[in-house]
C-alpha cells in the first residue's frame, strides 16, 4: 500500500537560533568544566588569579592561572613560576625565571622578574618557596575568581562547573526528546475515503465490485442455472461471449 508522511512544518528562524544557542551553550559549558575544574583536579594543579600588571600584557590582571607542581631541578630559565613571597606565607607571586644561581650555602636559587617590570625581584627564590610552573592561563576568568575571594574560589569554581555541566546535560536531553518526537510521527495512509487520488484500497474495492457484478445471473434468476452451448464448439471457443448460450433450468 502506498502512503505519504505529513508535510513537516518549516523551522522558524527563532527556533533555529534557539537550537544553535543551546548547542553553543553546551559546548561552552563542557569546555569551561574541562579547563577550569577537571584538568586542574586531575593534574593536581593549583589555580590563581593575576592581580597586578607585573606580567602584562600576556598575563594581564584578571587572567586565570593553572599552576602545576614540577620537580625543582626541571625548572629552567624562561619558565613562569608561582612562588611564595616568604616561605610558609600564603601570598604568592607569578614571575619568570631570568637566572639560576647557587647561594652561599650551595643551595640552588632562582632570580625572577615580572615581564612588565624594569628590574629583577630583590630576593632570590628558594626551592621551598616554589609552588609550581605555569601550566596554562585563561584570560578574564580571574575577574570572577577575584570577586569571590581566595577562600571561596575553589569551591565556587567547582559549583559553577557543575552548574554548567548540568545545563549542558539538560540541553542534550531536550534535544534528544525533540528529535524523538519528530521521528515518531506515523505516516498517514493515502487510502482515505475522501482522498480522490487514492489508488490502493478504493481500487481494490472497485475491482471486487466489478468482479461480483459479472458473476451475477444475467437473467436475474435467483436459482442456480446451467449453461450449455448451442453449437458443437466447446466453451473455449467463446470464453467471454454469452450470446450463444441459453439457460437451462435445473
Amino acid at each position: 500500500m502506498s502512503g505519504r508522511r505529513k508535510a513537516e512544518a518549516p523551522v522558524s528562524p527563532l527556533g533555529f537560533l534557539g537550537t544553535a544557542l543551546s548547542y553553543l551553550a553546551l559546548c561552552v559549558a563542557a569546555l569551561a568544566a574541562l579547563v577550569l575544574v577537571v584538568i586542574p583536579l586531575v593534574t593536581g594543579s593549583q589555580t590563581y588569579s593575576v592581580l597586578t600588571s607585573s606580567m602584562a600584557p600576556k598575563y594581564a590582571p584578571g587572567t586565570f592561572l593553572v599552576v602545576k607542581p614540577v620537580p625543582f631541578d626541571e625548572l629552567r630559565v624562561g619558565d613562569v613560576i608561582t612562588f611564595q613571597i616568604e616561605s610558609g606565607s600564603s601570598a604568592v607571586i607569578t614571575h619568570r625565571i631570568t637566572a639560576i644561581s647557587p647561594s652561599q650555602s650551595g643551595e640552588t636559587t632562582f632570580i625572577t622578574k615580572g615581564d612588565n617590570n624594569d628590574v629583577e625581584d630583590e630576593l632570590p627564590v628558594r626551592e621551598v618557596q616554589v609552588r609550581g610552573k605555569l601550566f596554562y592561563a585563561v584570560p578574564f576568568v580571574g575577574f570572577a575568581a577575584n570577586a569571590l575571594g581566595n577562600s571561596d574560589r575553589g569551591e565556587a569554581l567547582q559549583w559553577g562547573a557543575v552548574a554548567l555541566m548540568g545545563y549542558g546535560i539538560v540541553s542534550m536531553v531536550r534535544g534528544a526528546l525533540a528529535k524523538k518526537r519528530g521521528d515518531g510521527e506515523t505516516p498517514e495512509s493515502d487510502a482515505g475515503t475522501d482522498d480522490p487520488d487514492s489508488d490502493s484500497t478504493d481500487g481494490e474495492t472497485a475491482r471486487t465490485a466489478h468482479f461480483i457484478f459479472h458473476r451475477e445471473d444475467p437473467l436475474g434468476h435467483d436459482d442456480p442455472v446451467l449453461e450449455e452451448c448451442e453449437h458443437c464448439n466447446h466453451d473455449a471457443a467463446h470464453p467471454r461471449d454469452r450470446s450463444h448460450r441459453k439457460p437451462v433450468a435445473v
